[in-house]
């Protein structure tokens, strides 16, 4: 299961999506909190976002 880059972008109420990736997607990604459900395909229109075990446990710090 995953969510698209379109409902992360709802959930947070942006909508200007080059500064979402700027600053919100790419950067999570590079923490290692969410990872691509399709990582071989990081471009694909069906690509979807999930949590990370380390995600997951600073969301349940939070």
């Amino acid at each position: 299961m995953g969510v698209s880059t379109k409902e992360l972008m709802q959930a947070v109420s942006l909508r200007h999506r080059a500064t979402f990736l700027e600053n919100y997607l790419n950067p999570a990604l590079d923490a290692g909190l969410i990872e691509m459900t399709q990582p071989d395909a990081p471009r694909s229109p069906t690509q979807k976002y999930r949590l990370t075990a380390l995600g997951r446990q600073l969301l349940t710090a939070l």
